[in-house]
């Protein structure tokens, strides 16, 4: 029988998986292997719950109420464009904004419970990927795991659900400001609904920038830096990228969701870093390029 997930993986090297198909968990942990992104369709994440986000969140960015909560010491809350981080190959600020959100954080009065019901189901998903990835890992790179991959972000209290707002340009942003410049996601795993305009781009195999596959109502899974710690460079954390848009796409709002799947801070990840040193480190160094 042939299975709905034999699918091409393309220029990008990232494969689609159907959620509900049986060889889905093999396939994802091949995609991650490939291209360090997955994308899977038919997942229990319902579209209209991603889609109120979308309204009600573009609503929030629009208004004035967004600076009741602008960012503390916690880092959480909302950062305006002012500060909105650099990546450490950029040599201008990122042209968005966004909001931080943690299950211990501040949340707006503003908006509905949606973006939390949402981060709750994207969390639950995001262990059993993980535990799909487990499941398909090679023995001899299981056995550098201290602890199984979904039992690291277990109690974890670290995991941010960002929600990003990439503006409509202006036509005066400087010739090397993008929306996001080229970088690599810290975490363990990255969980995406494809956002409600392109630009998502990654590096392929061959070090040429392609677009990440986009179907609305989708997931876009990628790897991030404290997996490929842990797997030893198994898993690679591939850099990506949000390219600035043309054409009508430039007068229009790009919203993203992003689900950072944190571990534990005592979770050991390698030899040199627990996840909370390692966190550490990146942290230190994302402050230098921001000053």
């Amino acid at each position: 029988m042939t299975s709905v997930n034999e699918v091409v993986a393309g220029e990008s090297g990232v494969i689609s998986v159907d959620y509900r198909d049986p060889n889905a968990p093999a396939l994802f942990a091949q995609s991650l292997r490939q291209s360090g992104f997955g994308v899977v369709r038919n997942h229990p994440i319902p579209q209209d719950l991603v889609e109120e986000i979308y309204a009600e969140w573009l609503a929030f960015f629009d208004s004035d109420d967004k600076f009741k909560y602008l960012v503390g010491e916690k880092h959480d809350g909302y950062f305006p464009p002012h500060q909105a981080e650099t990546a450490k190959t950029g040599k201008k600020r990122d042209l968005k904004e966004y909001f931080h959100i943690y299950a211990w954080g501040r949340y707006p009065d503003e908006v509905s419970d949606a973006a939390r019901r949402y981060s709750d189901l994207a969390g639950a998903l995001a262990s059993e990927l993980l535990g799909w990835v487990q499941d398909n890992t090679p023995d001899e790179v299981k056995a550098r795991f201290s602890v199984p991959l979904p039992e690291m972000v277990r109690g974890s209290s670290g995991s941010l659900f960002r929600i990003l707002r990439y503006p409509p340009l202006t036509g005066e942003e400087d010739a090397d400001a993008v929306r996001a410049h080229a970088h690599e996601d810290i975490n363990l795993l990255t969980i995406l609904p494809s956002a409600n305009e392109r630009g998502l781009q990654l590096v392929n195999a061959n070090g040429e920038w392609v677009d990440v596959p986009f179907d609305f109502g989708t997931l876009v899974i990628n790897t991030g830096d404290m997996l490929q710690e842990a797997s030893g460079g198994y898993y690679r954390s591939t850099t990506h990228r949000v390219v600035n848009p043309t054409g009508d796409a430039a007068k229009r709002s790009r919203i993203s969701i992003p689900m950072f799947q944190q571990p534990r801070p005592d979770v050991v990840l390698s030899e040199r870093h627990t996840a909370g040193s390692y966190l550490a480190e990146r942290l230190a160094e994302l402050s230098r390029n921001n000053k």
